[in-house]
């Protein structure tokens, strides 16, 4: 008895906060920085980012819709790259995207108030002390 109560809870409240998040993203454009390691005309990079805007409208989030996105491609040129963090951070996103291991250091000295998600660093502790200086 008191496993179908639990269950009935748990399923009510997933309904409900499925249906303030979809609210939630009704009321405000999200907006999203993404700083890629590659070159913006490489394919590997271009293949990355349809995955991963694949990924995001099947969570429900289109650009030009719910979310906007600023795109930067750093091209393994670590000034640019260290210039395209501060463009990023300065438009106050609701979180960074960091592709690559050349972008986490500058990103880590750069803010600590905008939250970071990073891809393709293999050692993402190894890297935070020895990237971006």
């Amino acid at each position: 008895m008191h496993r179908r109560v639990f269950i009935k809870v748990v399923a009510g409240s997933a309904a409900a906060w499925a249906f303030a998040a979809g609210a939630q993203q009704a009321d405000r454009v999200r907006r999203i920085g993404e700083l890629m390691a590659l070159a913006e005309d490489d394919s590997e990079g271009q293949a990355r980012l349809a995955a991963f805007l694949r990924g995001l409208q099947e969570a429900g989030w289109v650009a030009g819709r719910n979310v906007q996105i600023d795109y930067r491609w750093g091209a393994g040129d670590a000034d640019r790259t260290r210039r395209y963090v501060a463009e990023l951070v300065a438009l106050a996103p609701d979180v960074i995207l960091g592709a690559g291991s050349l972008s986490l250091g500058p990103l880590l000295q750069t803010t600590r108030i905008v939250p970071i998600v990073f891809v393709h660093v293999p050692d993402p502790v190894g890297a935070k002390g020895s990237l971006g200086s």
